[in-house]
């Protein structure tokens, strides 16, 4: 009796790896789990479970999130604003890369969507960056890791759907992501500016004729647009929820709505755009939804055959102390992460383990938020990062996904050397929050 949480939690893992459905499975195995070993009130046990999801109103940030950011990247905004950037930056060596780093953090905090975000940038800058000289491997390592800094920088539909499974607040878990999301971004700044020092061939300006060429055919007031814009919706949602006006489900609607402004204002917008990200929003939101039923009627089966407690038993016996046992946990979520997303990984994993990080007296939010960079990494990192796989979907057919493998392999290393720093130094997340927190005394 002891080893059936563990056999259907395997379970579970081995039948999504052979393809099929993760709410299906999760929740086909609980219903049968369910019937075989308690009765048929387990149904009325799911129903409350149920009930108490869909009446959770953090969980109303997600399809408002996505909303936003889909509107963000159909309405052209993020296309103007990376030209913008890249031109500012065609003097400097490297400009376009520094461009594509700092663009992708402002679509993290705009969007959340990492899957989005990768395809987008590589459809924008990669052909251009290629054309101007780029080595392939710089350009495609400078585009997936930045594509994928939308599942730490808030407001990161990862960093709501950790809060709601940790039961934390979302909006202290935003705050405490932002440090480690903008130490992130000037990592990666500085790598490529130590890559133009030792070999600038790597990353070439651009040529004058081609800022002249913009120059000429844009104004002061075009390309304050392209930054202002975003922005302000930036701080709007983000600033809303520091400065504790909104909560963060208040803070995206402002956004779906700031979104849709902003793209109606420069004429990116209509119906048509509108039906593709209503359609789209949809969908994602609906998968999501579907795992998380699914996991939650798991979750209430592992739980009712005392999973979380043999766990917990089997920690204290084998004398494994919590640091330790945090390892094991990034480690299986960076491992999980190669074979299925991050939704899965959330939804699967951490409601097991969160009640033995309660039980380990383990900080939460720093938990959080690195299981965020730590799926961020697991992202990025070949053979079966997703990342890799959304950006050689749009790479032109002299991309090698050699290429790819070895130009995110510096940031992947970047990405677990902060990792481990976070590990020694917890106090590093909360620097920003005792900030406010003087300020708001």
């Amino acid at each position: 009796m002891d080893s059936l949480p563990i056999i259907l939690f395997l379970l579970v893992f081995i039948l999504i790896l052979f393809g099929y459905p993760v709410a299906l499975t999760l929740g086909g195995i609980s219903i049968i789990a369910g019937l075989i070993f308690f009765d048929i009130d387990f149904f009325y046990l799911v129903s409350l479970r149920i009930y108490g999801i869909m009446n959770n109103f953090v969980l109303l940030a997600v399809p408002l999130f996505v909303f936003m950011g889909l509107t963000l990247e159909k309405s052209g905004i993020a296309e103007r604003l990376l030209e913008t950037m890249a031109i500012l930056f065609g003097k400097i060596k490297g400009g376009l890369a520094y461009s594509v780093i700092i663009v992708g953090g402002m679509l993290a905090a705009s969007t959340g969507i990492v899957g989005a975000t990768v395809v987008t940038m590589g459809l924008i800058s990669l052909p251009t960056m290629i054309k101007r000289g780029y080595d392939p491997k710089l350009a495609t390592g400078v585009i997936a890791s930045s594509g994928t800094l939308g599942q730490i920088i808030p407001p990161s539909v990862v960093l709501v759907l950790l809060g709601s499974v940790l039961n934390i607040s979302v909006g202290n878990l935003f705050i405490s992501a932002l440090l480690p999301g903008i130490t992130l971004v000037f990592l990666y700044l500085l790598y490529v500016m130590l890559i133009t020092f030792i070999n600038p061939s790597h990353a070439p300006s651009m040529p004058e004729k081609i800022i002249k060429e913009f120059g000429e055919k844009t104004n002061f007031v075009s390309i304050i647009s392209a930054f202002l814009l975003p922005f302000i919706l930036i701080f709007a949602v983000l600033g809303s929820i520091f400065l504790g006006i909104a909560s963060p489900t208040e803070a995206a609607g402002i956004g779906a709505s700031g979104a849709l402004i902003l793209s109606f204002i420069q004429g990116g917008l209509n119906i048509k755009k509108i039906k593709e990200i209503s359609t789209e929003t949809t969908k994602l939101t609906s998968i999501v939804f579907m795992i998380l039923l699914g996991a939650t009627s798991f979750s209430l089966v592992f739980r009712g055959l005392e999973g979380d407690k043999i766990i917990v038993d089997l920690i204290t016996s084998s004398n494994l102390s919590p640091e330790l046992f945090l390892v094991y946990i990034l480690i299986t979520v960076f491992i999980a992460g190669f074979f299925i997303d991050f939704i899965e990984i959330i939804f699967i994993v951490v409601p097991v383990i969160a009640p033995i990080l309660i039980a380990l007296n383990i900080d939460l939010i720093w938990v959080g938020i690195m299981l965020a960079i730590n799926l961020q990494t697991s992202f990025l990192t070949p053979p079966f990062g997703f990342s890799l796989f959304y950006l050689k979907s749009v790479s032109p057919k002299n991309i090698k996904t050699t290429d790819i493998y070895k130009g995110v392999i510096p940031f992947v290393l970047i990405q677990i050397l902060f990792l481990v720093y976070l590990f020694f130094n917890p106090e590093f997340v909360y620097i920003i929050p005792k900030f406010l927190d003087s300020y708001s005394s």
